[in-house]
Order: C-alpha cells, then structure tokens, then sequence
C-alpha cells in the first residue's frame, strides 16, 4: 500500500497481509451478513506487515501469528493476535484489543504496543529479555491510544472499539504498554 491509497477489502485475507506496506491505509471488515462476532475470530492470516514502513492498518478482527514482525513504522489496531506479536519490530504503533498469543515482543528494539488485558495474564504473555511492560501512564500515551481506537471504530465499525471508547474510564486501567529500550526515555 502506497501513500494516499486506501484498499478496503470485506472479507478475510490471507498470511502476509500489508508485507512491505509504506503507507496509506489498509481496512479489513468482515462482511454485514457475517454471522459471527468479529472481535473473537481470526480475519487475517500470519505474518501481517512483515517490514511494513508506513501507513495505517485496520482489521475488525483477529490475526495469526507473528502479527507485525519487523514493522518499522506502520500504525495497526487489531482485536486479537496469535504467538509472538510485534517480533523483531523496530517501529511504529500496534493497538491489540483482545487476547494475544506467547512471547509478545521477542527482539523488538523500537516503537510501541498497547495490549488490553482483559484476562489479568498479559504479563505471563511477554518476553521480556529486551523490552519492559507498563501500565498507560501519560496523557501522551492515553491520547495516542484514544485516537488509533478512534479512528479504527470509524474505519471498521468495530463494536468492541466502540464499546471501549464509550468506557473509556474503565479500559484505560486495563491496557499495558510495551516498551523497548530504545522508546523508554521518550515513551508516551
């Protein structure tokens, strides 16, 4: 995806979704008819935004494994992700709104990911040889965080990303900020 363009596909899609993407926005919607809650069911494969540079990413859904790896500087707000989630990432901002897999930020050295936890077992999930996890703490942060829920709840029509905003109050607490060494004088 190139600066400018916005590809919106309602459907799923499959592994590697957004590979190399260097901006624009990429909106993925399940179809109206779907039966199903989005929010608990995968939407895009493995390996989403692998080496990603730019633009924005939403997925009114869950995706696979190895959600992110090595994104430099893409900005992405899914509800749920498999196994090593913002791997080897450099870069950018991803907003998680639901459950994630094992070893959440294996290698990353850059950039900034939100993870609400809703299960109180978030820090089990992180691999903390290089990166720390914390609680939002910072208008900055709160503020950033707002505005990519925001902005995906208009984008998809997210009833999950609604709902978080219309209870802001009570899901701030809920979120954890995963932070590299390279963000951790500057985190928002």
């Amino acid at each position: 995806n190139l600066a400018g363009m916005t590809l919106k596909l309602t459907g799923e899609a499959n592994d590697y979704v957004g590979k190399g993407m260097n901006g624009g926005e990429l909106i993925i919607v399940p179809p109206e008819e779907a039966t199903y809650e989005p929010a608990n069911n995968a939407i895009v494969g493995n390996t989403c935004l692998y080496g990603a540079t730019g633009g924005y990413f939403y997925a009114n859904g869950q995706a696979g494994e190895r959600f992110a790896v090595r994104n430099s500087f893409s900005y992405a707000v899914i509800t749920g992700a498999g196994d090593h989630c913002c791997e080897y990432m450099t870069g950018g901002v991803v907003v998680v709104l639901g459950k994630v897999g094992r070893n959440v930020g294996a290698g990353m050295t850059g950039g900034i990911g939100y993870f609400l936890d809703e299960e109180n077992n978030f820090p089990a999930k992180v691999n903390t040889e290089i990166v720390t996890y914390q609680r939002v703490v910072s208008k900055a942060g709160e503020a950033q965080l707002k505005e990519l829920i925001a902005n995906h709840a208009q984008r998809t029509g997210s009833k999950k990303a609604q709902m978080i905003l219309d209870n802001w109050e009570t899901y701030l607490p809920k979120f954890w900020q995963v932070v590299p060494p390279s963000e951790a004088e500057t985190a928002v």
